[in-house]
């Protein structure tokens, strides 16, 4: 199942949630705005994925991040349909 780490007050976070939910694709939303532990599993990928780098030089947030079923990540979230 996927996971996608977002806001809810991010427009990309809710444009990646309706599309899923309109091709009826699983997945688990981690809502990093809404919880003080999801802001800290969003921060650890962040920290340490080199997919991150230019973002943290750039003082971008990066979201949504979708975790794939292999486990990898990504930040294209219209590359998964």
């Amino acid at each position: 199942m996927l996971k996608v780490y977002g806001s809810s007050m991010c427009e990309d976070t809710v444009a990646c949630i309706a599309k899923l939910n309109e091709e009826k694709i699983a997945y688990e939303f981690i809502d990093i705005t809404k919880e003080l532990p999801n802001l800290k599993a969003f921060l650890i990928i962040r920290d340490k994925s080199p997919l991150y780098d230019s973002i943290r030089e750039n003082g971008g947030i990066g979201i949504p991040c979708i975790e794939k079923e292999d486990g990898s990540y990504t930040l294209d979230w219209e590359s998964i349909f």
